[in-house]
């Protein structure tokens, strides 16, 4: 790839070259790159520099640490180590029309409770267990989801449509605590939000994307962003801090099935 559309990188996001390089997991041209002048250890978003960022990657000696930069911290490592298990674990879990909430501190007992969900019964749950995405099919089918405990709290899941991604879900899953929903819309990409103790923190965001220039983010979620590019669902569920050991709570059959009662959720 020339070195001149790097340049052109740079004048669209106001990112430097070294920056999208990393992003775009081409350390080949880091060296051109560094040669003219680029400057490794220059802060860029969140406090990280694209050297510094690097030793959480792939190629951590892609930069020469120099004297006096600090290097990762014992809890960043701890947050690296976490990204390949958690990413190895979920790696086929990432569907087109899939739509999910990550709770933290709660589990499946606990979100039926919240959402005065009634647990399926019936043909409609036969229907479900042969097949995960049957409820395409089912009357009333955006008010079914999945409920499943994991490691550090509870995944809600819809493999048809985005309904744990709504305001008015997460609004009651979250009292107390914080949702990360994600719908992996087939014609806009992944859309993410954050709702804590009820309130919508963040909305359109984009688990999986890699870092975005134009949000505000804190060190913490730069790294996260960064560890979980391409990663939507790993994403998800790393932010608020659940550690599901296997893809189940979202590509196999859930804890339970349920039915959410009528009101407005979208």
């Amino acid at each position: 790839m020339p070195v001149f559309l790097f340049e052109e990188y740079a004048s669209e996001d106001d990112m430097p070259p070294l920056w999208e390089v990393l992003m775009d997991d081409q350390p080949e041209f880091v060296e051109e790159l560094v040669a003219a002048g680029e400057d490794p250890w220059e802060p860029v978003l969140g406090g990280w520099s694209p050297g510094r960022l690097s030793l959480a990657g792939p190629t951590p000696d892609l930069f020469v640490l120099p004297e006096g930069e600090r290097g990762l911290s014992p809890a960043e490592h701890a947050v690296v180590r976490e990204a390949e298990r958690l990413r190895a674990a979920l790696e086929q879990s990432d569907h087109l029309g899939l739509g999910l909430a990550c709770v933290a501190g709660i589990d499946a007992q606990e979100a039926i409770r919240r959402l005065d969900a009634t647990l399926l019964q019936g043909s409609r749950l036969r229907a479900l267990q042969e097949d995960p995405l049957a409820g395409r099919a089912i009357d009333d089918d955006m008010r079914i989801v999945g409920v499943t405990t994991v490691p550090g709290g509870c995944i809600i899941t819809q493999p048809w449509g985005f309904a744990p991604d709504t305001t008015e879900l997460q609004k009651r899953l979250s009292a107390g605590t914080a949702s990360y929903g994600l719908y992996a819309n087939a014609k806009s990409g992944n859309q993410g939000s954050v709702v804590r103790d009820g309130v919508t923190e963040g909305g359109d965001l984009h688990p999986g994307g890699g870092p975005n220039p134009y949000d505000t983010l804190t060190s913490e979620e730069v790294l996260l962003a960064y560890l979980y590019h391409g990663h939507p669902v790993a994403h998800a569920c790393a932010w608020v801090g659940l550690r599901p050991t296997d893809a189940r709570a979202i590509t196999g059959q859930p804890d339970v099935w349920v039915e959410l009662p009528e009101r407005k959720y979208w």
